[in-house]
């Protein structure tokens, strides 16, 4: 039996006894992020909402099997700030998908609407053929989340039917922009609750083809947005991908009953985690500016190529490092350059060697 399937649905039950002082916290960082972040330069500002879209583009979408080249998400994101770009991203899909993240952002403050999730969804999935983009699912077969073989099927969850869709999201729409703000229990008012309850309800009505996880941690991102009263700096994907097998068994839980006391803590946790990620994006990014304003004038163009490619994927880090022969694919130059390039940061200590010694030596930045 599904939670859909109670006759109290959709009354979630939960009880947010030993939350006060993680909820507290949360707001306290998101301030404090915020604050930082206003203080900055400019191009610091734009340099770290640029990072974090960019996670939060390649994180949701590999938590539903889909990997995105870096670059082209980077690049989606940057043309639709208005920045300049080298080169425009190829993939449609790396498009709509940026242009939808930054509609979360630039929309935060609206009601949510069927129009609005009828444009995400839209943007997410035109390229789809076999997908009627921006409308809900019709028909009469049984929405199902499963995994294995066709022959033996697993049944994680069933959505209602697709006639119940329409009914059921004009209630969750209600239910979303109701007012708040006098609700005597402060926690029942705190942006991640909210989230956490508004992830949830969505999922469980399931109302597109596909697509719904997008669409639904963007819900949840917005929801956060309006509690704050400003577009939170946030990748909550990158933070449930990191924990994905929880994510999914949390969820599938939830959508077996109306007490949903066990996932609102999940995922209030889930916001804390990604707030302190957030946190240290926004540091590596000042550590990145600074890293730039005191090498400039010591490096060449092809190394400030390199570096600044490196830099690209964030505190995780170049996967690997650098080599002579990354550092040739990167430049276009011949193997004596490339080498007599990595000696001349390694020299500086603008790199140290992280692998073995001889031809295949990595390198990682002294960041």
């Amino acid at each position: 039996m599904y939670n859909w399937q109670h006759k109290n649905w959709p009354n979630f039950k939960f009880d947010l006894n030993g939350l006060e002082d993680l909820l507290i916290d949360i707001q306290s960082n998101v301030s404090l992020v915020t604050g930082a972040v206003s203080a900055l330069p400019e191009k610091m500002q734009m340099e770290a909402l640029v990072q974090i879209i960019v996670a939060e583009a390649l994180k949701t979408s590999e938590i539903e099997g889909e990997h995105y080249n870096r670059i082209d998400v980077m690049s989606s994101i940057k043309k639709n700030l208005g920045l300049v770009v080298d080169k425009s991203p190829a993939n449609k899909n790396v498009i709509g998908l940026g242009e939808m993240l930054l509609d979360v952002r630039n929309t935060y403050s609206e009601p949510l609407s069927q129009k609005k999730l009828s444009e995400w969804h839209t943007l997410l999935m035109h390229t789809h053929k076999k997908i009627s983009a921006g409308v809900y699912r019709q028909g009469e077969e049984p929405m199902l989340i499963i995994s294995g073989s066709a022959s033996d099927p697993t049944i994680h969850f069933e959505g209602p039917p697709s006639s119940h869709v329409p009914k059921e999201m004009s209630r969750f729409i209600e239910w979303f922009n109701q007012d708040r703000s006098n609700e005597k229990d402060w926690r029942l008012n705190s942006p991640p609750v909210k989230a956490a309850i508004a992830h949830l309800y969505f999922e469980s009505i399931h109302p597109f083809e596909d697509g719904n996880g997008r669409v639904g941690r963007a819900i949840a991102e917005k929801a956060l947005s309006q509690g704050y009263g400003r577009p939170i700096l946030i990748s909550l994907s990158k933070t449930i991908e990191k924990y994905r097998k929880e994510y999914y068994n949390e969820l599938k839980e939830a959508q077996r009953k109306l007490d949903i006391t066990k996932w609102v803590v999940w995922f209030v946790n889930i916001v804390s985690i990604a707030q302190a990620e957030t946190d240290k994006l926004v540091g590596f990014t000042i550590k990145k500016m600074r890293f730039f304003d005191l090498y400039n004038s010591q490096i060449n163009e092809r190394q400030a190529k390199v570096i600044g490619r490196m830099l690209e994927e964030g505190p995780d880090d170049f996967v690997g490092g650098i080599n002579a022969k990354k550092y040739m694919s990167i430049t276009g130059c011949s193997k004596a350059t490339a080498t007599r390039d990595l000696q001349g940061l390694r020299e500086t200590g603008i790199i140290h060697p992280i692998g073995c010694s001889g031809r295949s030596t990595s390198y990682s930045l002294n960041i």
